[in-house]
């Protein structure tokens, strides 16, 4: 593992200030993952409502049930408690649309923020000055904004909301101005990567010195079977000269001393509001069931899995069709998570732990 870059040490030496303890368990990710152990960030799924219809959902099919156990206040707090005793640092609560959860801010004092870094995903329709300025008063540590073209037409039809990229835009000053950490989250297919309205969003990024986080499309949810805007391996050789220019990054980009690959599972993993536990946000297959079984149960499973308990320097799900053929697919047209028996058979699980990193 390499050592950590100044701005990195910056941001380490703000966290131990604003949230020692959750410093404290960052510390000790290095010794975790030398041991095989998952940092997983916890993206919690909390509630999928929603004031848009985004052309690439990847969560419509979540949707609308309403005939299965969901998170309440209490489930919450014991999800932290097991969250933290497995030395996890990272929430990242999302749906949906967090702003529009009415109970957003016992939801957060019940994950406790002084235990974990909190992270928020927004569309930014509702982020103002004072929402922004509230976000960080409750607990929040930074904003991920959907931002997904320069230009507004472009970015209103993707997300199927008229006047969004004005308020996106809005939402950029607000989160900084209220002190949050922001990054610009933006979806890139493999047309969009090579445009040079892409390279203006990064230099766009660049004027306001925040970094952009890419999404990568993925053949799931309002997307399945649109195999035509996966990326390749070349694509992905390219962003990594863009990494060398711009604040650009992906999950696969190695960060605070660590390469790790793909991170599902090892680095990341996804719970649904019904209580799901998913290898990532585009892999739509239970592990297991927080209501059901202890957490680490649930991720000692799925880093026996092969292509989540190994080092791997591919997005399996934004390009391998191998494995999206293999594993993807199969859950097309079915109810969402699919069941890992279902999905995964013997011969996919390593017969001894894998080497999580590189």
């Amino acid at each position: 593992m390499s050592s950590l870059t100044p701005v990195e040490v910056s941001r380490r030496a703000q966290l131990k200030q604003r949230k020692p303890q959750v410093f404290a368990k960052v510390q000790r990710f290095s010794a975790k993952i030398k041991a095989g152990q998952s940092i997983a960030i916890v993206q919690f799924q909390y509630d999928y409502r929603c004031n848009f219809r985004c052309q690439h959902c990847s969560i419509r099919r979540f949707q609308g049930r309403k005939d299965a156990r969901a998170f309440d206040l209490e489930d919450i707090r014991e999800l932290s408690r097991q969250a933290d005793e497995l030395g996890l640092a990272n929430f990242v609560l999302t749906g949906g649309e967090p702003l529009v959860f009415p109970d957003l801010a016992e939801v957060v004092q019940a994950i406790d923020p002084q235990k974990f870094y909190l992270v928020t995903d927004s569309n930014g329709w509702f982020l103002d000055q004072a929402k922004a300025q509230w976000l960080y008063d409750i607990g929040f540590d930074k904003v991920q904004l959907s931002l997904d073209s320069l230009n507004a037409q472009e970015h209103d039809g993707f997300r199927r909301a008229p006047g969004s990229h004005k308020r996106a835009l809005g939402a950029i000053d607000a989160c900084l101005q209220a002190g949050l950490n922001l990054i610009l989250s933006t979806v890139v297919t493999h047309q969009r990567l090579h445009s040079q309205e892409f390279i203006d969003f990064l230099e766009f990024a660049k004027s306001k010195a925040v970094g952009t986080f890419v999404t990568y499309a993925k053949p799931v949810g309002a997307w399945e079977g649109n195999f035509e805007v996966l990326v390749n391996a070349d694509d992905m050789d390219y962003m990594r000269q863009l990494e060398k220019k711009y604040d650009v990054f992906t999950h696969l980009t190695p960060s605070y001393g660590m390469d790790l690959g793909c991170i599902a599972v090892k680095r990341m993993i996804s719970i649904t509001q019904y209580g799901d536990v998913m290898p990532c946000p585009y892999i739509h297959v239970s592990l297991g069931n927080f209501f059901q079984e202890p957490l680490k149960d649930i991720i000692e499973r799925g880093l026996r899995l092969k292509p989540f308990g190994c080092h791997e320097t591919k997005c399996l799900v934004a390009s391998d069709m191998d494995f999206i053929n293999k594993y993807i697919v199969p859950t097309y047209g079915k109810e969402l998570p699919v069941p890992l028996e279902q999905i995964f058979g013997e011969d996919d699980f390593l017969d001894k732990p894998g080497k999580l990193y590189r």
